[in-house]
């Protein structure tokens, strides 16, 4: 993996539109921000808006709607647009979701799971590549939530997700809390997981809240649901500690995109993920020290 830039070695927050006049009037301390695109293209003043943040904070982009994973290929109009926005922006990261969300021209709000398959990673990459030659810069896939897995499916996600890697160049941006969602949901161990992922394509980490509920599949069990309108939990702070021990000091996102709270609470959040990031990268040299 290529060096991090310095201002991404401090965890950044998502940056939605309720702060944006905020943070343009405040210049809090944030060590970088992430976006939506599709919150900004038809929105020309919160562009104009995060047009005078980049002039002083990196910013990465971070899609929701181009839809890799759709059997139907990569909408090329959206595309074009996405194209424009980030040569405006010049983003320091751009990343999407393993993932799809359309079906015929129809958008549907939700990011939907895939079976891993030769014939969905063959798809999968030649999207990927479309994409990255279209916006021309390297484009990192995030591991998404998961609360069922296909009968079908003929490999693992952490085998689907190296397969991915070295198949299409891309690198990937881990979502610790997906990690942890996901070996809740379906049954597995999330440090076994991470220990599978290749180190040096790690190129982002995530963090973000969930929601505990009932299962009703399963009375007297629960599902975690991907939400993000929480704070981070207990139990993914200790796998973010082990992400970092694992990858190294990666960028790290604080996402929260429902009840959004203060962006001051945001800002707390990251101050958080810094301290996890300080200890562990001591413990762990500190464990080769001794090797």
């Amino acid at each position: 993996m290529s060096s991090i830039p310095r201002a991404l070695t401090r965890s950044g927050v998502g940056l939605r539109l309720p702060h944006i006049e905020e943070a343009v009037a405040t210049r809090p301390a944030a060590g970088w921000f992430e976006i939506h695109p599709e919150n900004f293209l038809a929105n020309p003043y919160a562009t104009e808006l995060l047009e005078e943040l980049a002039r002083s904070y990196p910013i990465s982009v971070h899609t929701v709607g181009l839809s890799v994973g759709s059997a139907h290929g990569v909408d090329r109009v959206h595309l074009q647009r996405m194209r424009r926005f980030v040569d405006r922006i010049d983003p320091v990261l751009l990343s999407a979701h393993l993932a799809w969300s359309t079906h015929q021209g129809e958008y549907l709000n939700d990011l939907l799971p895939l079976p891993y398959t030769a014939e969905t990673l063959a798809i999968v990459s030649r999207h990927v590549a479309e994409v990255q030659d279209g916006l021309g810069r390297a484009l990192l896939i995030e591991n998404p939530s998961r609360y069922l897995g296909f009968t079908g499916s003929t490999m693992t996600e952490v085998q689907f997700l190296n397969e991915l890697v070295q198949g299409s160049g891309c690198q990937l941006l881990c979502d610790v809390s997906n990690v942890h969602l996901s070996a809740h949901n379906l049954g597995y161990d999330a440090r076994h997981y991470l220990d599978g992922l290749p180190a040096a394509a790690i190129g982002e980490l995530h963090l973000g809240g969930f929601t505990v509920e009932a299962d009703d599949a399963a009375p007297g069990h629960e599902v975690i649901v991907d939400t993000h309108a929480a704070p981070i939990a207990a139990p993914v702070w200790e796998l973010y500690g082990h992400a970092v021990a694992r990858f190294g000091p990666r960028p790290t996102l604080i996402e929260w995109d429902n009840d959004i709270p203060a962006l001051a609470t945001l800002l707390n959040e990251a101050m958080v993920a810094d301290d996890v990031t300080r200890r562990s990268s001591r413990l762990e040299q500190d464990h080769a020290a001794t090797r």
